[in-house]
């Protein structure tokens, strides 16, 4: 059950916007095998000034960061392959896979309350977490 969040630097259409967030779920679902009804993803649309990028990206309005906050228990193997889908799947968008930033942040399960207020280790999930 990763919570992502997308950030980038320019609008776009609705269209583009939901291909964005469905490039990185179907990365999810592809590298860390979530079933396809698990959805948590946002995108956050910042103006230029207020996030800052390398000045050497050849077109900084498309620097993209994504963050994937997960339970702990992904091997690297596994990031390895979310960091490839994602870049794969935003170069197809247009966006150069030297402009995307990705950070996985491992947390317990113990962390997370869902479900009516549960803590996410006492609960089954329905799906693997050590893949």
């Amino acid at each position: 059950m990763p919570s992502t969040s997308i950030e980038i630097r320019r609008e776009n259409s609705a269209d583009e916007e939901v291909a964005i967030i469905d490039a990185v779920q179907a990365s999810l679902i592809a590298a860390f095998r979530i079933p396809p009804e698990d959805r948590h993803v946002r995108l956050h649309v910042n103006l230029p000034h207020r996030m800052a990028t390398s000045p050497t990206l050849e077109q900084p309005d498309r620097y993209t960061l994504v963050t994937v906050d997960c339970f702990e228990g992904r091997s690297v193997d596994a990031k390895r392959a979310l960091y490839t889908e994602i870049v794969t799947r935003f170069e197809a968008l247009g966006i150069p896979k030297d402009h995307v930033t990705i950070i996985v942040r491992d947390l317990p399960a113990r962390n997370w309350g869902i479900r009516g207020g549960h803590a996410a280790s006492d609960i089954d999930l329905g799906f693997q977490v050590d893949v």
